[in-house]
């Protein structure tokens, strides 16, 4: 074995003790300056690059575990929320150093002021800078608080993107900022702050970095949303601590009710759920409690099976329930509703046991409040993580897909593995592309592909799905068939795959797309299939999913041209006659008999057929792709014969 020369073996030496990129030309200077040989030389001008490029590896990989290992503590640090402020100083002081910036900062939208005031800052030396309100729409964040998009600027006093204010510019100078980042801290459709990093020297930003700022910016603005849920949680202690005070100075009743109100305030303070809650309230009352939610479904049931009374009389109750803001009692069950503000989340039906008891009420209510801030905990984190896995999804299915190794990281964060094989689903269904529909439609695709480990999102008004597994036509159909069931209607869905990498799930949505769309022209409302099983048709989208390019665009010209452009220009129907002729098996009366003519009409319209044809068109060979046109002209597979 040939042994290592010693200038490689000193490029590993540079490599082991982390030395600057420059050390590296010291063995192609020391071997210069011994005479070395041109062979030599380019050998080593070789392991230099090699050992660099080795170098800066090392270096992407340090940096991508300090990104990581920043994002995990800001994780932990909302685990065990306590201060508010002490976890977004920890989120911008980590900003700062992740970035590498010379000061990184944090602002917050004030409604009642109707500007937006200096929250948090890390590395700032300005006293003025810190106490800095900014007007709505002034400046850097002023835009990316409006638009909701991260904005970066090399130099901001040069950059006339943005509106600069007298005021605005005095602090940054003061503070002596040059380049600046700005991400928005989003909650929902509303951007609640601006996270900043930003250097006193000219500097651009890297898209990396602008991802990063993001990350931290979500975490700061659950961070945000998980102290005001918290708030809101203590007020509703606060207030079930007062009930407490006050009826405990009556009857056994309400020592019972005390017992209930602090049960139920150690289910939330432990993260209990609906199911708990209904346990506790039977446990105090005795009888059987369902808990509904705002569509009527059951979400918790406790004791013996209920009858649930008729859709009208459960309304009109749960309706006078709202407006008194109290429990009412109709026949022998109690209602009881679960909203938060105007919003109605559900219901809390109870029996007694022996149908004519009397419940405390505040029980009922209390129990009621508590699901209502259970069920909105519940929803907002739902929410927080479809969001991001929507994303996720968004992103593997847009073409052309960018940095894959990236993305095969974020997919690994959610425990999504995407070397195993996925099959994507897109849902065809016009009723749910707004409205209380569509959100039924997204809600269910979100917890049904995280049951699943996949992801869902919405993709040009339709739901996708990307859910692991190889059958692709069972899974389109088990989609169609569940959220069916949910929404009250049939609804479509086309699959394709598997695919298990992110070019090959770009192309399965492409092609899963295409089959959605194909099985809605071809009637199949309320199916769900591959593109495997529809024949003729999955092997032309097949062909566009592998690269090809058949052109269906001159097949349907040179074939049925012409009866379509005389359909067009006339007002006839002889595509449809040619249509319902072949599929009466060539019968002319079955034909007539579906076109509700005559059948000498019938007759009448091939013969024109036949005149723009020609007159072997009926020849099996013509036949056949007369008929093949016919169908890809009812899919509408690209433009139509007669178009420029």
């Amino acid at each position: 074995m040939r042994a290592m020369p010693s200038s490689t073996l000193r490029f590993l030496e540079l490599l082991e003790r982390e030395a600057a990129p420059v050390e590296f030309e010291g063995p192609l200077v020391q071997a210069r300056s011994r005479g070395a040989g041109p062979d030599e030389i380019a050998e080593l001008e070789e392991a230099k690059l090699a050992a660099l490029r080795v170098r800066a590896l090392l270096e992407r990989r340090r940096r991508r575990e300090a990104e990581l290992s920043g994002l995990y503590d800001t994780a932990g640090d909302l685990a065990g929320l306590r201060d508010l402020d002490a976890v977004l100083h920890a989120i911008v002081h980590r900003a700062r150093n992740l970035l590498g910036t010379d000061i990184a900062y944090l602002t917050m939208s004030d409604d009642a002021a109707g500007d937006v005031y200096m929250r948090v800052t890390d590395g700032s030396v300005s006293a003025a800078f810190q106490r800095l309100r900014l007007p709505l729409g002034a400046g850097l964040g002023g835009l990316v608080a409006q638009t909701g998009t991260p904005y970066a600027t090399a130099n901001y006093p040069a950059d006339t993107r943005f509106r600069h204010t007298g005021e605005i510019d005095a602090g940054v100078g003061e503070e002596g900022l040059v380049a600046i980042l700005g991400v928005p801290l989003r909650l929902g459709s509303r951007v609640i702050g601006v996270l900043y990093a930003a250097n006193r020297s000219e500097r651009p930003f890297a898209r990396e970095e602008v991802s990063l700022l993001v990350s931290l910016a979500a975490h700061a603005a659950v961070a945000i949303d998980t102290a005001r849920l918290l708030g809101e949680t203590q007020a509703a202690l606060t207030e079930l601590s007062a009930a407490h005070t006050k009826i405990s100075a009556h009857s056994a009743a309400v020592e019972r009710a005390a017992a209930a109100h602090d049960r139920m305030t150690a289910l939330v303070l432990r993260g209990g759920g609906v199911e708990e809650v209904a346990a506790a309230v039977t446990d105090v009352l005795g009888g059987r409690l369902v808990v509904l939610d705002a569509d009527g479904r059951t979400l918790a049931a406790v004791g013996a099976a209920v009858m649930l009374p008729e859709a009208a009389v459960l309304a009109e109750a749960l309706a006078a329930s709202r407006t008194d803001g109290r429990a009412v009692r109709r026949g022998e069950l109690w209602y009881a509703a679960v909203v938060a503000g105007a919003e109605n989340l559900g219901s809390l039906v109870w029996t007694p046991d022996n149908g004519s008891g009397h419940p405390d009420q505040q029980i009922l209510e209390r129990a009621a409040l508590v699901t209502a801030l259970l069920l909105l905990f519940r929803r907002t984190v739902a929410e927080a993580e479809g969001r991001v896995r929507g994303e996720l999804l968004d992103d593997l299915i847009a073409r052309p897909v960018r940095d894959p190794e990236s993305l095969r990281a974020r997919a690994r964060r959610l425990q999504v593995d995407l070397s195993r094989p996925h099959v994507l689903v897109v849902v065809d269904d016009a009723a749910a592309t707004s409205g209380p529909a569509r959100q039924r439609a997204v809600s269910w695709a979100h917890t049904y592909a995280g049951t699943h480990a996949g992801l869902a999102a919405t993709r040009d008004g339709r739901v996708v799905l990307m859910l692991p597994g190889v059958e692709a036509g069972s899974l389109a159909r088990a989609v169609a068939r569940e959220l069916g069931r949910v929404l009250g209607r049939p609804v479509t869905a086309g699959a394709a795959g598997p695919a298990a990498d992110p070019a090959g799930l770009a192309a399965a949505f492409k092609e899963a797309d295409h089959c959605a769309t194909a099985l809605a022209a071809l009637g199949r409302t309320g199916d769900g299939a591959s593109t495997a099983e529809l024949g003729f048709v999955g092997l032309l989208l097949g062909a566009v999913r592998e690269g090809g390019d058949p052109d269906v665009t001159r097949f349907l010209r040179d074939t049925i041209g012409s009866v379509v452009d005389y359909d067009t220009r006339r007002g006839t129907a002889l595509v449809k006659t040619l249509e319902c002729y072949f599929g009466s098996g060539g019968s002319l009366a079955r034909a007539a008999e579906q076109l509700h003519v005559h059948v000498n009409t019938v007759t009448q319209r091939l013969d024109r057929v036949a005149q723009l044809l020609g007159a072997d068109w009926q020849r099996p060979d013509r036949a056949l792709e007369v008929q093949l046109a016919l169908r890809l002209h009812r899919l509408g597979a690209g433009p139509q014969p007669g178009d420029a």
